[in-house]
Parts: structure tokens; sequence; C-alpha cells
């Protein structure tokens, strides 16, 4: 018998379907040359991020189908099957995206709280860096953001670049949260969100000891996230030369 859902999860998938659009209306209007610019998420394009973004809905089949084929821990999975599905015309990304819009299906391994802060975090990854405005509901990124603290470092959080945000406490000063007893960083929760998931683009709107510690750890991430770029830039070079020569020999077949 299939379990009814509750009023929680039908605020939560309407909550993702919302964020959908708002991508989804984000990406309609790109310029050609925006696709191709960097996101905030290291060694992934704009295009990148849309692409991973039409894999929220993963069967266990498909998983480790992708697992076989891209080989490695779950960030280099993560990275290089979303490289894998970034060949398609760009208004493809949009288009499977709302196609997504009235499904609760998601990715095998993961909950529809994952679904939910991917796609809250991405859209500010592909807004952020091109100077667009991606108006996402204060009440939204906080949920999100509570996700993510959830993790304390561990597990999911694993696929984040760590900036030592379990040391501290965070105050957001635009919905009412705070949580932590480390040294306090405050600052809109969007913000701390960013910091949360390892991105530093609002570092600046932070303050307090708190965010003068994340200032101190940025340059350490900067340095990670260049060497991410490079692995990932790596992966692409890989992945063609491997179509290529799957290609050389089906015509010499």
């Amino acid at each position: 018998m299939k379990k009814k859902k509750s009023s929680t999860d039908k605020e939560l998938w309407h909550a993702i379907d919302a964020q959908r659009e708002r991508v989804a209306d984000l990406l309609d209007n790109l310029e050609a040359g925006e696709w191709e610019q960097p996101s905030l998420c290291a060694g992934w394009t704009v295009k990148n991020v849309a692409a991973h973004l039409t894999l929220q809905q993963m069967s266990l089949p498909q998983v480790m189908w992708l697992a076989l084929r891209t080989r490695g821990n779950l960030n280099s999975i993560i990275h290089k099957s979303a490289i894998l599905k970034s060949n398609a015309p760009s208004d493809h990304y949009p288009k499977a995206i709302r196609n997504m819009i009235g499904s609760t299906k998601h990715n095998f391994g993961v909950t529809p709280q994952e679904t939910h802060m991917d796609i809250i975090v991405h859209g500010f990854d592909i807004a952020i860096p091109l100077g667009k405005t991606i108006d996402v509901p204060p009440q939204e990124v906080l949920r999100a953001a509570k996700r993510v603290w959830s993790y304390q470092g561990a597990g999911l959080a694993e696929v984040f670049t760590q900036l030592g945000t379990p040391d501290l406490s965070f105050k957001a000063t635009d919905v009412d949260w705070q949580v932590g007893s480390g040294p306090e960083a405050r600052g809109p929760v969007a913000a701390i969100l960013l910091v949360l998931t390892g991105r530093t683009a609002w570092l600046d709107q932070l303050s307090g000891p708190g965010a003068d510690k994340l200032r101190a750890s940025a340059d350490k991430a900067t340095k990670e996230v260049a060497k991410t770029e490079k692995e990932a830039k790596e992966n692409v070079a890989s992945t063609i030369k491997s179509k290529r020569r799957a290609h050389t020999s089906k015509r010499e077949a």
C-alpha cells in the first residue's frame, strides 16, 4: 500500500517545484556566452550546474550505472556525471527541469530535503557569478541551511568544501535563526547557507569573530577549489578522448 504524503511533505515538494520554476526561468534568460561562465560550484560551468539539476530523479540502477561509468568517490561521480550530461543544446535544460515539476521522485540514497537543498544552493551557484538575482523566499533558504547544518561536517557534507563551520555559531539577520556555540558569524541567511556549503561569494556579507575565522579559512578553500577545477578540466579532457576513441573504433569496425 502506498504511503500517504503528510502536509509537511506536500509543502516541501511545493517549495522544490517553485524553485525549479525559478531556476528554469533564470536559465531561459541566459545569453549564449553565459552558459560557459564559471559557476560558484568548483570546476563547473553554469551549463554543468544546469545539467546536474536534471539528474535529481535517478533510481538505484541509474546511480550504479553512473558510478561504474565515471568511477571515483562521490564528488568525482557527481562532477563527471554532470559533465557527461552537458552536451545537449542549452534550451534542453530549463525544459528538463520544468518536466520534473509535479513529480515527487528523488535520487536513490537521499531524501527530498536533499533535493530541496540542492536546487536552492545551485540556483545561487548560477545566478551570483552572472550578476543576476534569483528571488528565493528566506524561509526556504533557512530550510536548506538547517538541513546542511544538521550534517555537522560529516556524511553528505563531504561533497562541500569545508570551511570549519561546525566550530562556529551563526545568527541570521533576516530570519529568526541562531545555531552553534563557537565564535559568531551573523548576516543574511543566504550568505550563511553559502558558507555552510563551502561557497565564499557572499562572505563579505557576514560580520563578527566567526566571520573573521571564515575569511582566514577562505584562502585554503580557494586553493582547494583551484585543485578541483584543474581535476575537472582533466576529467573533461579524458571524457572527450574516450568518446573520440569509441567513435573511431565504431568507424573502423
